[in-house]
């Protein structure tokens, strides 16, 4: 659907208005889509991303500022989020061998079989299958790293 009628409004000041305008509603409504799935299986989209990226990770560990520099949300707090991921079992924490100053993050079995379980339940692709094909989908992607510059 039209972002003029799904915000039931024309009136933009040119297409670069419109065009934020279609990007933050789109985000809202991909987040609105996908926050069932994280609040089924008791985290959010941040614990989420971090989540996934020590999975990337794995076996070897992350510390708070690798975390911080690959989130996608830039503004949220890692180490809180780390926090409440110790306190679910997901992640463990422990000091660096080499650093003692820094710690190293690693995700627990615990969170690999939640990640594991969420693959099967939710393809990020489902999101978008039905209403782009996979060049449309790919060329939204570039255009969106064309915007970033």
């Amino acid at each position: 659907m039209r972002i003029d009628d799904e915000i039931q409004s024309s009136k933009f000041e040119n297409n670069y208005h419109k065009a934020i305008i279609n990007l933050s509603y789109t985000y809202g409504w991909v987040n609105n889509l996908s926050r069932g799935l994280f609040e089924q299986n008791n985290i959010t989209l941040q614990q989420f991303n971090i989540l996934r990226i020590l999975r990337g990770q794995y076996p070897k560990p992350a510390t708070v500022n690798l975390l911080k520099e690959r989130m996608v949300d830039k503004m949220s707090d890692a180490s809180r989020i780390v926090d409440r991921l110790v306190q679910k079992g997901m992640v463990s924490r422990c000091t660096n061998t080499k650093d003692r100053r820094a710690v190293d993050i690693r995700i627990s079995e615990q969170g690999l079989e939640i990640l594991a379980k969420m693959d099967q339940e939710f393809k990020i692709k489902d999101l978008l299958k039905d209403n782009l094909t996979e060049e449309e989908a790919a060329q939204l992607s570039d255009l969106l790293d064309k915007l970033r510059g």
